[in-house]
């Protein structure tokens, strides 16, 4: 089963444009450096608030993921982006079975 990754986060309006400016490259250091990276879906949701999907392949690969938090310029410059934390949650994808 894949892991799922759901953080939600508030972006203050005027920084917006540097969040979507630090995006592709902070994609790009995920894939050379995190082990396990499937893909990520970013949602802008009401109120200043985003919620960013990631997909790992294990929860280890999750686990090392968050553990070298912002290492790479890229992903650095995203999150200096970000004005606070709303939530933070791991799941797990089950297999889609057919009948």
């Amino acid at each position: 089963m894949t892991t799922v990754e759901l953080t939600r986060f508030r972006v203050e309006p005027a920084r917006v444009e540097e969040l979507l400016r630090a995006r592709p490259a902070m994609l790009a250091d995920f894939r050379a450096d995190r082990s396990g990276f499937l893909g990520a879906r970013l949602v802008r949701l009401p109120g200043d608030e985003w919620l960013d999907i990631v997909t790992w392949s294990t929860p280890e690969d999750f686990a090392a993921s968050r553990a070298k938090g912002a290492n790479l310029p890229g992903i650095g410059a995203f999150f200096a982006a970000i004005a606070g934390l709303v939530s933070a949650e791991e799941g797990q994808e089950p297999p889609i079975t057919g009948s």
